[in-house]
């Protein structure tokens, strides 16, 4: 869904204009689709929702119910999601952690770590003797693992199966393993493997990716005869700017989990879904300030822009709109509206990059109506440039449908 929701759409147009743009979330159709989710999913399959996908507390709250766990990764996320959504279940990633960030989590009774060199395993194994030394921290050892070109032919980012630098290089296994079950890192547990390898893959190439990901795994468990417990296959489900009525299959993909913890009956496997479970539940809305031609084409400018939406301009896409008419005119003078059946939509930044979307089929559109960009509920302002031109900042709003 794009076109906002009912209840969306008459939040947007009671507005005042002062108001605008403003994020509005719909926190009832956040819970209906992460809850089609979690029942898509087979036993000894956890749900962990990325933070940084949208970290508003209301959005990580919403969720609760829905997902086994929070993944961070910064220690600015992990305060934020522990005051959000207190006492859940936190793995911290990424692949940079600083001692520092790596000693708070440890203060902050943070067990699960994605532990992605040999030197960050030496740091938390320091760490953790220092200052957890009496519990236990599960680690789960990220690795950049190879795949197949066909793997990644429909990946809009790639963050394994290439040189990046993200988890370990698969050379380095045998050491990282070694360091964890030799005694040299008394307080620290091999639990698993993390391999969060690309983004904006459908259904099959998601389940390609996992089948490769725990035979490697298997494979490894297998070379230093251990038992590992968890494979962790990441997220990075396919959301379609382009075609955004063309979900990611859930289903299928759950079937074929059940399938892949079938064939291992004591192997956990843990996705970390963010964009996908998200982006369809938010909306930036605004107001067209103005409409007016240059060199045979139109534009529409909206106020706030890619300052406060950044997504098109960094995936280089045009961002889903509706568009709702607004009929009041205040002024005298006649009202700006386009004559062609296409306009392109730019923000009020000084600089031509500041496209939210281009050549939309709005004939008629006009000066004071307002549109509505869907996909807007992740990686949408928490990403974004806010202080350029230091416009206003929009406004929030998170509807519940039952007590707006």
């Amino acid at each position: 869904m794009t076109a906002p929701t009912a209840s969306v759409r008459d939040r947007i147009l009671a507005l005042p204009d002062a108001e605008l743009p403003a994020y509005v979330y719909d926190l009832a159709a956040l819970r209906e689709h992460a809850a089609s989710v979690r029942a898509a999913l087979p036993e000894r399959v956890e749900l962990y929702y990325a933070a940084k996908a949208n970290p508003e507390p209301e959005i990580l709250a919403a969720l609760g119910p829905y997902v086994d766990g929070y993944e961070v990764s910064s220690g600015g996320e992990l305060a934020h999601v522990a005051k959000a959504v207190p006492g859940r279940p936190t793995a911290f990633g990424g692949p940079g952690k600083t001692p520092a960030e790596i000693g708070d989590a440890l203060e902050r009774g943070v067990r699960r770590f994605h532990v992605e060199s040999v030197h960050e395993l030496r740091v938390l194994s320091e760490l953790t003797a220092r200052t957890a030394p009496d519990t236990g921290v599960a680690v789960l050892l990220r690795f950049n693992l190879p795949l197949s070109t066909a793997s990644l032919a429909g990946s809009s980012l790639a963050m394994g199966g290439r040189p990046t630098p993200f988890g370990l290089d698969p050379a380095d296994a045998d050491t990282a393993v070694r360091l964890l079950t030799d005694g040299s890192c008394p307080h620290l547990e091999l639990r698993g493997v993390h391999a969060h390898l690309a983004s904006g893959l459908d259904a099959a190439e998601q389940l390609s990716v996992a089948e490769s990901v725990v035979a490697w795994a298997a494979a490894l468990a297998a070379r230093h005869r251990i038992r590992l417990a968890e494979v962790n296959v990441g997220g990075g489900m396919n959301v379609d700017y382009a075609a955004p009525e063309e979900r990611f299959d859930w289903t299928a993909y759950g079937r074929g989990l059940a399938r892949l913890t079938a064939a291992h009956p004591d192997l956990t496997l843990r996705i970390e879904p963010g964009r996908a479970l998200t982006a369809y539940c938010g909306w930036y809305a605004t107001e067209v300030l103005d409409v007016k031609r240059s060199h045979g084409e139109e534009f529409a400018v909206v106020r706030g822009g890619t300052h406060h939406l950044r997504t098109p301009a960094t995936k280089g896409h045009d961002q889903p709109c509706s568009v709702l008419p607004v009929d009041t005119w205040p002024h005298p003078w006649p009202r700006p509206a386009a004559g062609d059946e296409r306009v392109t939509l730019t923000g009020q930044l000084c600089t031509p990059k500041d496209l939210l979307a281009r050549h939309v089929p709005a004939a008629g559109l006009r000066a004071g109506d307002r549109v509505a960009f869907g996909l807007a509920g992740a990686y949408a302002w928490n990403i974004s440039h806010h202080d350029f031109l230091m416009h206003p900042r929009p406004g929030f709003h998170f509807l519940n449908r039952t007590a707006d």
